[in-house]
């Protein structure tokens, strides 16, 4: 049975029993789903049967029907992900267990389901994947972005890898273990949720905030960008697992300067201040900052190319280590410092008239403990006549390297890729742990895929032609089935 509490600003209330069905019809019913209260009590740490085949062909439509139901977030709220999460929790219903719809807004849906381990002293885990995804124009791509085509063994579309993949894997890996019979050791708690493209306001900024009694018990969680196959270029296969996030910090900077007729001399022009405050900040060199996880990466990094690394010296030396390090440098290049993009301008409205104030955006990116050392330095790059504030802003995460859910993670990567090198590495953006963390829940980054060597799946993040090799799904689900099961 699917509960609904209501919007913000008014009373939970219960709605039908069965969701809604998306476009008339109710996944699953079709093709001899699992009966409510189909998960059984199965030792986790039984060597059970492979994923079934079923489970496998699940996977693979499951995404390809997640990306058909379009999810675009413009920001702004123009996002509805409501009929992805009525798909959504119709399968987890199918599955035996009982999934709860939320929303903070009308349209802007949140499920969430718990399964019951066997150890009920077991703290739980958190799985938790978005429901929306970036834009995409049509006209770019070689395939329609919300055709969810699958040909040549992929699967194409907007969402693909960010992240409708590793939601396909959990709805496929629940309905397997109901079918087998299957329970994992602690309980794991399920979320998709909204607006992870966004502010996650509607998300999983929502559900920490409103309803953290769902997630009671939880103390680590799992989510998008790891695991995931770096081919080096020299028959190395290195899967990063993310154990750490850079804080999100997007930047409004405003210049006023007196306003006037453009034939002029006007030595208080707002767009020049800004300009030259924009270009200075974009130039900047930040300084190396090592964290605990972006240290550990490199040491291991290092030592299985068999380098010599000084990462207490200049910071000439770290950029020397990373650049000798290859395509596998390239991993966490992007977070050994803060940085700062200017990614948008605004100013004028007419050629021959200077405006009395210009605007500009930045995205800028912070190191954890390094939030002090880039305030100081913004207001230094500004300069006098610049005013500068947050617009949106979200902590820097890192998780134990050492812990032992790290360890099950590494463990089920290797048990099905034993060429694997298994590495930690910082995620250079974010992702909805953040807003997890509230909760005092460890994140990390887990969605499994082992992919050829001329998948270029950085690229593939809210880029053109974004897709997913049908193996690679496969992959994800048995590592995922290990992991979660024994966790």
């Amino acid at each position: 049975m699917a509960e609904q509490s209501g919007t913000a600003d008014g009373p939970e209330k219960p709605v039908a029993t069965q969701p809604p069905s998306v476009n008339g019809r109710v996944p699953g019913a079709a093709s001899g789903a699992p009966a409510a209260g189909a998960l059984g009590t199965g030792a986790p740490g039984a060597a059970a049967a492979e994923v079934d085949a079923r489970a496998l062909d699940e996977v693979v439509r499951f995404t390809s029907e997640l990306i058909r139901i379009d999810t675009s977030n413009y920001g702004g709220g123009s996002c509805k992900e409501r009929p992805a999460a009525e798909y959504a929790a119709e399968l987890l219903a199918d599955a035996g267990l009982t999934p709860t719809l939320l929303e903070r807004t009308p349209g802007r849906t949140n499920v969430v389901a718990r399964i019951p381990g066997t150890d009920p002293n077991a703290p739980a885990l958190l799985v938790h994947g978005h429901l929306d995804v970036v834009p995409a124009r049509a006209e770019d791509w070689s395939v329609h972005p919300f055709s969810g085509e699958v040909r040549d063994g992929v699967v194409w579309g907007r969402g693909a890898v960010d992240m409708k993949n590793m939601d396909a894997m959990v709805l496929a890996l629940v309905r397997y273990w109901a079918r087998a019979g299957l329970r994992p050791r602690r309980d794991i708690v399920i979320a998709f949720t909204a607006d992870e493209e966004a502010s996650a306001e509607d998300g999983s900024g929502f559900l920490a905030d409103r309803h953290a009694v769902l997630f009671e018990g939880c103390t680590e969680g799992i989510s998008e960008s790891g695991a995931y196959t770096v081919h080096d270029g020299q028959g190395r296969q290195i899967y990063p697992i993310a154990a750490g996030e850079r804080g999100t910090a997007w930047l409004k900077l405003t210049a006023r300067g007196r306003a006037g007729h453009g034939s002029r001399v006007n030595d208080d022009n707002a767009v020049t201040r800004l300009a030259a405050a924009i270009t200075r900040i974009g130039e900047y060199r930040w300084p190396v900052r090592l964290t605990p996880t972006v240290r550990a990466a490199l040491t291991e990094l290092a030592a299985l190319y068999g380098i010599e690394a000084d990462l207490d010296g200049p910071d000439s030396e770290v950029d020397a280590l990373i650049t000798r390090l290859g395509r596998a440098g390239a991993l966490v290049a992007p977070t050994v410092r803060n940085s700062t993009n200017p990614t948008m301008l605004d100013a004028g409205y007419k050629v021959n008239v200077i405006p009395g104030e210009a605007v500009a955006h930045v995205d800028g990116r912070c190191l954890p403990g390094a939030e002090e050392e880039f305030r100081t330095t913004l207001d230094r790059l500004t300069g006098p006549g610049v005013e500068w504030e947050f617009l949106h802003r979200e902590i820097a995460l890192q998780s134990p390297v050492d812990s032992p859910a790290f360890a099950g993670m590494r463990a089920a990567v290797e048990e099905f890729a034993p060429e694997a090198h298994v590495v930690p590495f910082s995620m250079a953006g974010g992702t909805d742990a953040k807003q997890f963390s509230r909760l005092g829940i460890t994140g990390y980054g887990y969605s499994p895929l082992k992919l050829p060597a001329d998948f270029h799946y950085d690229t593939l993040f809210h880029g053109v032609d974004e897709r997913v090799p049908v193996e690679a799904l496969h992959f994800g689900v048995r590592v995922l089935d290990r992991f979660l099961r024994t966790a």
